[in-house]
């Protein structure tokens, strides 16, 4: 007697198989119940990261037929017998290298106006500062910058960078800037009253940073006019450079200053 499959559906409407396709890094796909487009950036235990044009980041569970891939319905997994895919740029943009060891710090240095500043730096750029051997420190004010510039004694084998806040002609900041700058001391700013403002407003969900009456104190009216709690900026501060994930959530006025910066200290800008 012929053996009969209890499945009766014709074989034209039996669905196709999902092909499985590895979640490679720079692999371009859709999401389709989001409609989130973009190229994968990092793929985990049972999730994967994908980046779109704008630099959006979004994680997605793998799931079966979860993806399209070129218009087709695929499953993603993760690329067998590989590493969790790691970033290849830093937060800064630079190309990343992989397992590269600090340098010995240099002689030269750069001095930002304050403990934000530097924070702020440190996030962005450190892994880049660490291959260079760059060390930054931070003023306690610009006040304080003609002196530390007279005892550092900046020279060819020992450039001094410095960035300071709010440096536009005419201001106390822009002469004490002028007063010090030599062939080996470079002094750049920007033109925001405070680092905060440097963040684009977009990273953490507010339209602009708001306008702070004269002969206030910037932070506590900024958070009081967003709702922020006054008491305690320094935890605001943390709050904000949370939102900070890479170069792009910055405004370009800041970017070039500390990139010529850096290429000052490390003699690759010329002298």
């Amino acid at each position: 007697m012929r053996q009969y499959s209890p499945d009766l559906t014709p074989p034209w409407k039996k669905p196709k198989p999902v092909p499985e396709v590895p979640a490679d890094p720079g692999l371009v796909v859709e999401e389709p119940r989001t409609g989130f487009c973009g190229a994968v950036i990092r793929c985990e235990a049972g999730t994967v990261t994908l980046e779109d044009r704008y630099g959006k980041h979004r994680v997605f569970p793998l799931e079966p037929g979860g993806f399209l891939l070129e218009g087709r319905t695929v499953t993603l997994v993760r690329p067998a017998g590989k590493a969790p895919v790691r970033p290849t740029r830093t937060a800064s943009g630079s190309v990343a290298v992989p397992g590269a060891r600090a340098r010995v710090a240099r002689a030269g240095r750069i001095y930002v106006e304050g403990r934000h500043d530097a924070e702020l730096v440190e996030k962005v750029w450190g892994d880049d500062l660490r291959i260079e051997g760059v060390v930054v420190e931070y003023l306690e004010g610009v006040d304080d910058l003609p002196s530390i510039v007279e005892s550092f004694s900046p020279g060819p084998d020992a450039r001094l960078g410095v960035l300071v806040d709010h440096l536009v002609p005419g201001t106390k900041e822009w002469r004490i800037a002028q007063s010090v700058t030599s062939e080996h001391a470079l002094v750049v700013g920007h033109p925001y009253i405070d680092i905060w403002e440097a963040v684009k407003p977009a990273s953490l969900g507010i339209e602009r940073w708001p306008k702070v009456p004269r002969g206030q104190d910037w932070k506590t009216g900024v958070c009081r006019a967003l709702g922020w709690p006054t008491d305690n900026t320094g935890a605001v501060w943390q709050a904000i450079l949370k939102r900070v994930r890479s170069y792009k959530d910055l405004e370009p006025e800041l970017l070039g200053r500390v990139e010529e910066l850096i290429d000052f200290v490390t003699g690759s800008g010329g002298a």
